[in-house]
């Protein structure tokens, strides 16, 4: 069997059933840890790999989650199928901090893949994910952006350039030297842009290395 026809017979066969139980919100559910285990016999059997892998980008202010994952053909290694997802990773708050929340969410990003590739039911399996937390998501990702001005744009990359001084002192220093200013405030709009569009590239390499 070719890798398709292998993942379409565990698409058929596979049974990941609902055995978690959310109390308040009345529904029973199934964990990434749940179907990864559903999974195992029909990889072993079929001759399957899974991989997952994570990295972290940073969009508007807010950290974004893109979990990739990847299935390969043991017995035709050259045969593989990719799929990725991006989250957001939510804000920590009631006392949990980034590992926590970028955990949550690494577990329903790998959870849906799985759920996409080999075709599960997803309905109301939110891995432990507060639906009020989801809703509040789904609601500011529904709102229109606002048309930033010129100006107001300016403002957004000064801020940001200020916020990682510390961590860029030599960097921002240089720019400002060979562009003959004392203060990045003095710096042009282009110029704010360039800097700050290569302070976050050097931060996404460094968190994806």
């Amino acid at each position: 069997m070719n890798i398709y026809e292998k993942i379409n017979k565990i698409q058929v066969e596979l049974k990941a059933t609902k055995d978690n139980r959310n109390e308040f919100g009345k529904y029973n559910y199934r964990s990434a840890e749940d179907i990864y285990n559903a999974l195992k016999p029909f990889l072993k059997e079929d001759k399957l790999i899974l991989l997952f892998d994570e990295k972290i980008r940073i969009e508007d202010e807010r950290e974004i989650l893109i979990s990739t994952i990847e299935i390969i053909d043991v017995e035709n290694p050259v045969e593989k199928i990719t799929k990725s997802i991006d989250v957001i990773v939510a804000k920590p708050k009631n006392g949990n901090d980034l590992t926590q929340t970028t955990g949550v969410s690494i577990s329903y990003a790998r959870k849906y893949l799985m759920c996409g590739v080999f075709t599960i039911d997803n309905e109301k399996d939110n891995d432990a994910i507060n639906r009020h937390e989801e809703k509040n998501n789904q609601k500011q990702q529904a709102k229109p952006k606002k048309t930033l001005t010129k100006e107001e744009k300016k403002a957004r990359f000064i801020k940001y350039i200020n916020e990682h001084y510390t961590d860029f002192k030599m960097k921002i220093d240089k720019f400002k030297l060979e562009n003959s200013v004392k203060n990045i405030e003095e710096l042009t709009y282009e110029k704010l842009e360039e800097l700050a569009t290569s302070i976050k590239d050097n931060i996404e390499q460094k968190k994806g290395a």
